[in-house]
């Protein structure tokens, strides 16, 4: 059974920084691409940033490109973003996620479950 464990929310001033943390078990973490979601209020979730299983590729929602950085290391089955130039817009809950099969080739994620999520608030 995965389970993902994400962390590192809170509130932050437009403009701002975040990290957010994921701990990833019951899975061989280095075999999956892994990937960043978010649902803002009254929207449906949306894919923020993909990693690759090696790292060397990456995507992300054309929203957030140049602001957030995703990154991970397998040796500590952790995945992490990096959230800069917040704006009040990203206000969401974020969960990290799993892709469903190993050693998918492109940057992309059909998720395997979800986390519960860490709140991202940015204020005005």
């Amino acid at each position: 059974q995965v389970q993902l464990v994400e962390s590192g929310g809170g509130l932050v001033q437009a403009g701002g920084s975040l990290n957010l943390s994921c701990a990833v078990s019951g899975r061989i973490f280095s075999q999956y691409n892994m990937g960043w979601f978010r649902r803002a209020p009254g929207k449906e979730r949306e894919s923020v940033a993909v990693i690759g299983w090696t790292s060397r590729v990456t995507s992300y929602a054309d929203s957030v490109k140049g602001r957030f950085i995703i990154s991970r290391d397998n040796a500590k089955n952790m995945l992490y973003l990096q959230m800069n130039s917040l704006k009040t817009q990203g206000t969401a809950l974020y969960y990290c996620a799993i892709d469903r099969q190993t050693f998918r080739g492109k940057p992309e994620i059909h998720p395997n479950g979800w986390g519960q999520g860490t709140q991202v608030t940015v204020s005005s």
